[in-house]
């Protein structure tokens, strides 16, 4: 074990996860007070208890806390590896307070599967059922394969880099590639124990074709004049979730989504590799700048 990681081993941090799921899959009508005391900021005022008591007796409300309560009866490994994770981010950032921990169901709500909101962690058990849970039919293939559970930890470190990562103020493509380039530079730092893939939600073939590829990909954004574009068709078809990145040439079926993403990372981490910064600078560090630092070479 390095210095760095022998003192982030060291750093105390106490994990307290509060399974909401379990209490509102136990609730009753007469115990729901309860519950809004405990839990205040999971019940928006503007709904009647009412809505609460029909929810507990819906048929699908009770299938997702059958399942919950199936694949998730401890939460001990997702513990483990949040007080890994607090522990890298009390050792970057010691400034920010370690939140609560809370899990809860949320209508497969995949948009957010992980929530951090000031003192708060919210995860959504019911997007973490596995790719082959039944109560997923219907789910497009490139949604479903990140409802594993080994993608808890890495995608909580991705809610908490969002809180420290302005969002981009130029509309260009290289600045939004950027943007995410620092998101995922910082689950490098924040879960180094996470692989690549889990950090990027790529199965581990999807990966090897984003490096076995990573100088086309970058000779075609250049060829094609598309860095400084500020056409927002490029997000989606380079940067946002999708079945794949849209070339439109035949290679498309078998690109993995979100390539830009994939680069964006890379030049972060090759301006980071060449450059004497703090992880602060470079996160208010502006796009261009980070990519002229970079001197990015693609990977052959």
């Amino acid at each position: 074990m390095d210095e760095r990681a022998a003192e982030i081993a060291q750093i105390p941090v106490e994990v307290e996860i509060s399974r909401f799921d379990q209490r509102f899959a136990r609730a009753t009508a007469d115990s729901l007070g309860t519950l809004k005391g405990d839990f205040p900021y999971l019940f928006p005022r503007q709904f009647p208890d009412s809505v609460w008591v029909e929810k507990m007796q819906d048929t699908i409300q009770l299938e997702l806390n059958a399942a919950v309560a199936q694949e998730f009866p401890e939460l001990e490994s997702t513990k483990l590896g949040l007080e890994r994770l607090f522990q890298h981010v009390k050792y970057y950032f010691p400034e920010v307070e370690i939140p609560k921990v809370v899990t809860l169901t949320s209508d497969v709500d995949y948009r957010n599967q992980v929530v951090w909101a000031d003192s708060l962690l919210l995860i959504s058990l019911d997007t973490y059922l596995g790719v082959e849970n039944p109560l997923y039919d219907g789910v497009q293939e490139y949604i479903r394969k990140n409802f594993r559970k080994e993608l808890i930890v890495p995608h909580a470190a991705g809610a908490f880099a969002e809180t420290v990562v302005p969002r981009p103020n130029s509309r260009s493509f290289l600045a939004h590639m950027v943007y995410y380039g620092k998101l995922l530079y910082l689950k490098d730092l924040l879960v180094p124990f996470k692989t690549d893939a889990e950090k990027m939600d790529f199965s581990s073939e999807e990966l090897d074709w984003a490096e076995a590829n990573e100088e086309q990909i970058w000779r075609y954004f250049v060829e094609n004049e598309l860095l400084y574009s500020t056409d927002s068709d490029l997000y989606t078809r380079f940067l946002y979730p999708a079945p794949f990145s849209k070339f439109y040439l035949e290679l498309d079926n078998e690109a993995p989504a979100r390539l830009g993403q994939f680069l964006g990372w890379q030049i972060v981490r090759q301006y980071m590799g060449k450059n004497e910064v703090s992880i602060r600078e470079m996160i208010a560090q502006d796009a261009e700048t980070i990519f002229n630092k970079s001197n990015y070479k693609p990977n052959k």
